[in-house]
Order: structure tokens, then sequence, then C-alpha cells
């Protein structure tokens, strides 16, 4: 391995440089020896070890988890992420190979706490005769009443009617969260953050997103999860930021939900309102919303066939079918305003309209959404979205994920959930402040479950030895931008260059292929995308379409194994956009493909002995995104 991808994967976290004021990086306490400071360094530091975790996890305090039949609390789900084992719903031993460095638990903030108030009698509950039958059916039903409990919970969220008054649970049960976090969280070592889901679903349409809170609880407990009966509308939830740091000095942001399931709703061209944008409104939005989640369980959303036809990458892991609750299919208009790449090519043009301000300027970052309490998504540890979909003989035979409401299509089957993803953070260190603010800054790049090392820098004066560099994040930080940052005002003749390195997962498979994806809006205001194909494994060359051949494919789907044999372990380039005009508005984000390896489900056929499932491919192409830089003309 070269030298500079060791640095790249080094376990040593941090370096220490002059100053660097572009990377918004706080400065470093002194060190100490026998209680006294030894040095007392002035200079800022970088990140130089990216952080793994997960930014959307659920447990039974969720009113769906739980009615589903979690049983896992926010104390089960932080102790498994550290690298305890546990004991699943099902009563499965569960173990990550390697912990994680970070986990935010998002519980829905609609009916937070119901289900465990309906499974223990709460008495303020079950004095509401809705409460009470709720109660009965999930202690008289099993898991079948609490999945009919669900739809009637579901839909009164759909149509913004709270069926039941669970407020009396919301300030108890939060406080609840809030003390899990606060008692596994230990700087340096794990990051638990305090959130919630915030669960719009107009019409059955996603609009959610996960809060994260960068403090702790003497700031967090001044507050009580937003929910959405007040207001559907994200400018609420912008207010309740606002608000909320307003009144504590602390911080706090939102990332949307998976956008592919949002019936066109989350990267609309107008407000929620129905409003066209204006400067004010984007730039609230740029504020609040610095990433978005771009793979999950649900599907990815990257992208579509439809949206970006020339994509031999585009058909994975999709869920394009209907919205969220299966009550509205998609329609073709709707797949620009559900996918993140086609959204950060229009705000390129938006940014143009409203004086530079983009109301779709966001990071990437990965998430699981699992409802287990088990944050799982390796492909040969996946233990499914909800206590159904546990490792067991016969789920690869199992129905949708839920089952059609009244009225509703079904969802997919549980074999077509993807076993995605993760959150990668380049942060300073592993405490909540210095994650919070990468994530702010946008340093944050999303995989579909593989641990892939990325990182990018872009900038005028990058050469191809500099891919290679023995001190490429130092270098790389004070000649250029990273991923997230900006670029502007290039001079004549100047043209972007984007220095590369990736590296395989150490347990996983070799690299195929380093894209870089590139949008832009030219001078008739009309958007463009063009995929760049910049580094691969082999003696490939690329054919007259520009397009690099794929590596090849030796997954042996009968004993659900892969070999080695092809790709690359890492993968370094310095490219320079030939393409470049400095007139126009552009962004450039890194995707990282991973040769073809075997599918949860074809796994799991080997574990247990079951016939493929024949509705999804045998094999995938595991991948990273890393969150874009943007360049505007000065």
């Amino acid at each position: 391995m070269r030298a500079s991808l060791a640095a790249l994967l080094s376990t040593a976290a941090l370096i220490t440089l002059p100053a660097l004021a572009q990377t918004n990086i706080p400065a470093k306490a002194p060190n100490t020896k026998d209680g006294k400071p030894y040095s007392a360094p002035t200079a800022k530091t970088i990140p130089l070890r990216v952080l793994w975790g997960d930014a959307h996890l659920h447990t039974t305090f969720s009113f769906d988890a739980g009615l589903f039949g979690t049983r896992l609390t926010p104390d089960d789900a932080f102790r498994f992420a550290r690298g305890d084992e546990v004991v699943s719903t099902t009563g499965v031993p569960a173990k990550l190979r390697h912990p994680l460095d970070f986990l935010v638990v998002t519980d829905h903030s609609n009916y937070l706490g119901l289900p465990v108030a309906l499974r223990e009698n709460d008495p303020a509950i079950i004095a509401d005769p809705i409460g009470k039958k709720l109660a009965d059916a999930v202690h008289t039903g099993g898991d079948t009443a609490g999945y009919k409990a669900f739809h009637d919970i579901a839909d009164s969220i759909a149509t913004n009617r709270e069926v039941i008054d669970a407020k009396p649970l919301l300030k108890t049960t939060w406080a609840k969260s809030v003390a899990a976090a606060e008692k596994y969280n230990e700087p340096g070592r794990f990051t638990a953050f305090i959130g919630f889901e915030w669960t719009s679903t107009p019409g059955g349409n996603n609009l959610h997103h996960n809060v994260i809170f960068r403090d702790a609880a003497d700031k967090a407990l001044q507050v009580v999860p937003l929910t959405t009966f007040d207001s559907e509308d994200p400018e609420k939830l912008w207010s309740y930021l606002a608000e909320y740091e307003k009144k504590t000095g602390g911080q706090a942001i939102s990332i949307p939900h998976n956008s592919n399931l949002s019936g066109g709703l989350m990267f609309a061209d107008k407000t929620f309102g129905g409003k066209p944008f204006d400067k004010p409104y984007a730039e609230a939005r740029a504020k609040w919303e610095p990433v978005a989640e771009i793979t999950q369980t649900k599907g990815d959303s990257e992208t579509d066939p439809s949206v970006s036809p020339d994509d031999e990458f585009a058909n994975f892991e999709r869920w394009d079918k209907t919205n969220i609750l299966g009550s509205q299919d998609d329609k073709p208009e709707d797949q620009p305003h559900n996918y993140l790449r086609p959204a950060l090519t229009r705000g390129l043009k938006f940014a143009n309209e409203l004086g530079g301000a983009d109301p779709y300027k966001y990071g990437f970052i990965g998430a699981s959404d699992n409802h287990t309490g088990l944050t799982t998504v390796a492909a040969d540890n996946f233990f499914g979205v909800t206590p159904t979909a546990e490792p067991n003989p016969n789920r690869l035979k199992s129905g949708p994920i839920l089952a059609a409401a009244p009225g509703h299509r079904a969802q997919p089957p549980q074999t077509e959930m993807a076993s995605s993803g993760l959150a990668a953070v380049w942060a300073v260190e592993n405490t909540r402040g210095a994650i919070f603010d990468a994530i702010r800054r946008r340093e944050t790049y999303a995989t579909t479950g593989t641990r892939i090392t990325v990182r990018i820098f872009a900038g005028w004066d990058f050469k191809q030895a500099d891919a290679t560099r023995s001190d490429f994040a130092e270098y790389g930080y004070a000649h250029g931008v990273p991923m997230g940052g900006d670029l502007s005002g290039a001079q004549s003749g100047q043209k972007p260059t984007l220095v590369i390195q990736a590296a395989k997962d150490p347990d996983g498979a070799n690299l195929d292929r380093v894209q870089v994806i590139k949008g832009w809006v030219d001078a008739k205001g009309q958007t463009h995308e063009k995929i760049f194909d910049v580094a691969w494994s082999g003696d490939r060359k690329p054919g007259a379409d520009g397009k690099v051949p794929l590596v090849g494919d030796t997954v042996d789907i009968q004993n659900a194994a892969y070999s080695n044999s092809i790709g690359a372990p890492v993968l370094d380039t310095a490219w320079t956009d030939p393409t470049f005009n400095g007139g126009e508005r552009a962004y450039y984000y890194v995707r990282v493909i991973e040769i073809p390896t075997p599918r949860w489900t074809t796994i799991d056929a080997k574990r247990f002995g079951q016939e493929l499932p024949k509705n999804v491919p045998p094999s995938v192409t595991q991948r990273a995104y890393t969150s874009p830089v943007w360049y505007a003309p000065a």
C-alpha cells in the first residue's frame, strides 16, 4: 500500500498544521503529562481518520418500530453500536464485526413512546377509549394487531389528525432517550448523539427529517421534540431549530430522510406552501439542512435510471414505485424531485436566480433507518429493517415489510430492502462537537454498507504527483478545499483539479473504479450532468463513448462467495475537468464502485439453504458517495 493511503487508513486521529481558516476546525487542546501541560500548540488540527456511524436508527420508542414488535431500547441500540453483543427482539444474538464510532437514535417524535405505553397499560393512555382499544389489540392480537395499530397511527400522521393525545409521553420518553445518549457518550471512544425524527408525511409522502443536537442533556432537555400535528411544513422545523439555538445557546441541524419515497415533495421547486423560492428561504434551507441521506435500507437516493439514463450504475437498490406509505404511485414527473443528483443540479440554477443562494446545497450522509434497534448494514450480518425480517430460515419467503392498508399499494417484499448504509465523517476527534461540526461543513460521505475510505480535495494547482503524497491531507487543506467545500473565481486558463484517494474496506471487496459526477448550468439556464471514469483497476481502456468496460464478475452465487482476483485495493488520481467553463456554476462529487459481491439475499440463501429470490439481483456493486465540491464564478 502506498504511504499516502497508509496515512489515510491510519488509526492516528490528528495531525497539526499552521492556520487553516477555511477548514473551520477548532484549535487542539494542550497535551498533558502527569497532569501538567508539556506542549501548548497554537496550530489548528485537521482530521486524519474517518469516523463511521449511523445517523438514523429506531427503537421501541418509535410508534412504528414498537408496534412492529421491536423491544430494544435506546440503551440497547447504543450498547450494540459501540460493540457489545445484544439479543435481538426475536432472540438472535447480534454483534458488529467492527464497532461504530457514533450513533444517532432518531425515534419518531409523533407518538413518541406510545408502543411502550400500550404494552404497559399506561393509565394516561388507556383512559382514552382509542388508547384502550389500541392497548387491547396489542395485548390480545400480538404483532399482527400491532401492524393494524400501526396503520391506524400512520394514517393519522399522513392526514395530520392526532387520534390520541400522546403529549404526556413526549416529555418523559424524551428524557429517557436523552439519558441513554448521556450514559453511553464517551468522548474519544464512542459518540452517542441526542436526536429524533420529525415525521412529516403529507398524503403518505416522505418529508421526514432527522434532528441532531450538538449538545448534552442540559440544553436538549430544555425542549421536547417537535411533532408535525401543528404543521407539516419543514419551515416550521427550521423555526424550531432557530428557537432552540436562541433559547439554549446550543446547536442543532436536520437531515432530510431518504428522498426516493417523497412523491416528488422532498426536492420540489416551490416551498411546501406553494410559493416560489426566494433568497431567505434558500439560505435558511442550506443552513438547517447541510447534508441529506443518500442511501439507506429503503433504497438509494442518488439518482434513478429514468433521470440519468446514461449512468450504467444508476440502477442500484431501487425502491422507486410508490411513496413511503404506498398511497401514491411514483409518476415520471416526480422522479427528478425524488433524487439528490437532479436536485443538486437544479440548485445551481436557483443559485443563479437567487443571488448565489442554493436551496439544494447538500452534502451526503448514509444511514440504516433500521427499526430493530440494531444498526446492521453488512451484507453478511444484516438483521433486516423490522423484527419480522431478522435472520430466520424463512425471511426470503416473507412478504412486504408492511402489508398494504386499505386503498394503498403494498410495500416491496423484505427481499428488496438494501443492507445499507453508513455515515462517514472526517472529524478532528470522536466527540459530539467535532462530528457535528464536520457534518455542518459537509465534510462527510456515505457508503452502501462497506467501509470504503475515500478522500478528495479540489483546487487550481494540484498535480498528478499530489495524489500519492505522504502528506496528502496536510497538502490538500493547504492548497485546496475538501469535500463539502467551495471554489470560486477561476482565473483565465485555470481549471479545477480533484485529487482523489480511495481504499477498499479492509474486510471487503477490491475497487472497480473511481468516478467524478459533474453537474452544471449553462449560460442559457439549461442543466447538465456528466460522469467521468477517472481511475480504474487493471489495464482496461475507455471505449469510444469514454466509458471504461466493467471490471468483470467473480461472484460464486451458489456459494455466496467472490474473489478479489480482480479490482484494486487502492485507487488514486488527480483529475482536471476538461469541460470546465469558468462562467458556469458546477458541482463535482466522487463515486467509488466496488467489484461485484454477493447481495445479502444470496448470502441468506446459502446460509439457510433457500432458493434465491427472483425479484432482486444475486450480486451488487457496493459504493461510496462523497459530498460535492461546488464552483461558482466570482
